[in-house]
């Protein structure tokens, strides 16, 4: 969780800050931020017109497009546009956002041309006209190899055009009428394939103009940069005034610091000894306070993770205690060899014993933890440097049942394993969203969170009792029903309480569309658990085959030992290294990008770092 901090704010005379500093270093538990401000509105006004300035002429230095395919057409732009009479950095802010919208749509209309290039010419009229005679048309896509010509048999069909891979075809059917093949049906094109490529040539076009005006608002650098100078010059006068007439400001400090507010009496007493004047109040989001993360001796060992993607805002969650025990079974799994985490135990001791102030060093209960973890699940594979503990005599048969192996539905369970645990973590993810979010913006911005949420698991559940038959088909299918209803009204029509219901309902639509494709290639995605822990095990079992190989093929007695040996410890040594890289790697990329994505997570506060003197640290 994320500590409660205490805002102190202090006034001093200026002399009296470095040692005033070097003092609350001996204290050790303050977060000091130093920034210098203007002394009012007026003086941050004239800065930041500055800093515009400064950005819209260091932007037009840069802009150059003369190894673009339509150099020619900017330049001619160039040379034809006329710049008006307002103000420069509005004038190129306004271009620069002009630009940016076209290369969307540039990019959409690309994806369109890919899509309509299919369907070839057609006159939209024409096709109007058959809407009018009582029948409606229906378009298809299906691969080569599931294509059935008796389909044409059954229905109107006309093939629109086939490449080595598909086969695009449309079927005619009266108003209101159904097509059961089992082919993807696609919406009709909005128009044909040379609309949609002279739409993008009038885009491009449009961004050659665009670039030219930049180009020819190159012409304003020399006038930002006088401004830029003037406007330094009046920041100095006005300062200088406010310095005269109020001699205060030129005379006192102003710092701000952050501390836990548990440590509160005590660095109150503390700062009683200084000679300072401080207040305090508790911190809030809009003060930006740096973040400490207390979390109990488990979890903490994967605080450095959180830190390596950021920490968390002040009113946002800790998602450490979530990351840990995930992280834990994703690593465990990515290398799944029970032998390996005895290895890597022993390298958690090296580290302990040998290097403890390094770096690494300090990681080493981290180490130790992942160890024991792939421990346990590497015996639960059944894998051991490389053996197949389920083959092996030696080992309980109590043991041996506990191990995953087998295909459940005909796939390896360590498949489905890794499949279940993506569904799980993922569901886990957007509750943590839900929940999050309404606690942070209210309920009213998390309707349709709490939609989907209600849906996706609601779904799985009764799914799950329908299967193990704790359910009636009649009872699920009611079930179902309800949630279905229930979850639609939140997703499509009170997303957005207050707003029009039909923007409601595109926006749910739009938000189906991402949430279909998003959920599923995040759950696939958790295959690498799978094929990791696959590859890993399987490159062990190499090395022992080639090492029995060799033991076998060599005729001296002595020799033929040292070879064996030689070839497991450089073997596995490799295969250690190679998987402990990629169970950290993996594992990481799914909880930055698949479970923090759907959680909602942020990232963006910074971390607590107090001054703290050098024989402290």
């Amino acid at each position: 969780m994320i500590e409660k901090m205490t805002k102190y704010s202090f006034i001093m005379l200026s002399s009296y800050t470095e040692d005033f500093l070097q003092k609350l270093q001996e204290i050790g538990m303050m977060d000091i931020t130093r920034s210098r401000k203007p002394v009012d509105e007026a003086s941050a006004a004239l800065l930041d017109r500055m800093k515009d300035c400064k950005d819209t002429a260091a932007y037009l230095k840069k802009a150059d497009w003369s190894k673009d395919p339509d150099a020619q057409d900017i330049e001619k732009a160039a040379a034809s546009a006329v710049l008006p009479e307002t103000d420069p950095v509005a004038y190129v802010k306004e271009q620069k956002e002009r630009l940016e919208d076209l290369r969307n749509s540039i990019n959409s209309a690309k994806s369109r041309i890919r899509e309509y290039a299919p369907w070839g010419e057609f006159d939209r009229t024409s096709l109007d006209r058959i809407s009018e005679t009582g029948y409606e048309l229906h378009y298809f896509s299906a691969p080569v190899k599931a294509y059935k010509e008796e389909w044409e048999q059954e229905y109107p069909i006309e093939v629109i055009s086939r490449d080595s891979k598909n086969v695009w075809f449309v079927a005619v059917t009266p108003q209101n009428g159904t097509v059961s093949l089992p082919a993807k049906e696609i919406p009709a094109p909005a128009y044909s394939a040379s609309e949609a490529r002279a739409h993008l040539k009038e885009l491009e076009a449009q961004t050659a103009t665009v670039k030219g005006n930049i180009i020819k608002a190159k012409d304003f650098i020399g006038r930002l940069e006088t401004e830029y100078r003037e406007t330094a010059d009046k920041l100095d006068l006005y300062l200088a005034d406010a310095a005269s007439s109020q001699a205060a400001e030129n005379t006192v400090t102003l710092l701000v610091g952050f501390a836990p507010s548990k440590d509160d009496e005590k660095i109150s007493a503390e700062l009683d000894k200084l000679d300072a004047y401080w207040f305090k109040d508790a911190a809030t989001k809009e003060d930006n306070p740096p973040i400490k993360l207390r979390n109990n001796r488990f979890t903490r060992q994967f605080e450095v993770l959180t830190g390596m993607y950021g920490m968390p805002v002040y009113d946002e969650f800790d998602p450490t205690p979530i990351l840990a025990p995930f992280f834990l079974l994703f690593f465990s799994l990515c290398l799944g060899d029970a032998g390996y985490g005895i290895i890597l135990i022993l390298i958690s001791l090296l580290l302990r014993f040998k290097m403890p102030d390094s770096s690494f060093g300090k990681m080493w209960t981290l180490v130790l933890t992942l160890g024991a973890g792939t421990i346990v699940t590497g015996t639960l594979l059944g894998s051991f440097f490389g053996v197949s503990l389920y083959e092996a005599s030696w080992v309980p048969e109590g043991l041996k049942k506990c191990m995953i192996t087998g295909d459940i539905a005909g796939f390896p369970a360590a498949m489905v394993l890794a499949i279940a645990i993506g569904v799980i973590h993922t569901c886990l993810a957007m509750t943590v969203k839900a929940i999050c979010y309404t606690v942070r913006f209210g309920i009213k911005t998390t309707i349709s969170n709490w939609g989907w949420l209600l849906l996706i698991i609601g779904v799985l559940v009764l799914g799950g009792l329908g299967l193990i038959g704790a359910l009636s088909s009649q009872v699920t299918q009611i079930a179902v029903i309800v949630i279905g209803i229930i979850s639609g009204l939140a997703i499509y029509v009170f997303n957005t309480p207050g707003r029009n219901p039909l923007v409601n309902i595109g926006s749910g639509l739009w938000d189906t569309y991402n949430m279909a494709t998003g959920l599923i290639s995040d759950v696939l995605s958790y295959l690498r658990l799978y094929a990791l822990g696959l590859a890993g095990g399987m490159l062990g079992t190499a090395f022992n085959t080639i090492g029995g190989i060799i033991f076998e093929g060599c005729t001296i007695p002595v020799l033929n030992w040292v070879f064996f040996i030689l070839i497991l410890m450089l073997g596995h040594t490799l295969n250690l290294a190679m998987s402990c890289l990629g169970a950290f790697v993996h594992p990481l990329r799914l909880t930055f990008l698949e479970y923090f994505k759907n959680s909602g997570y942020e990232g963006t506060g910074r971390a607590y770092k107090p001054l703290v003197a050098d024989n402290k640290k």
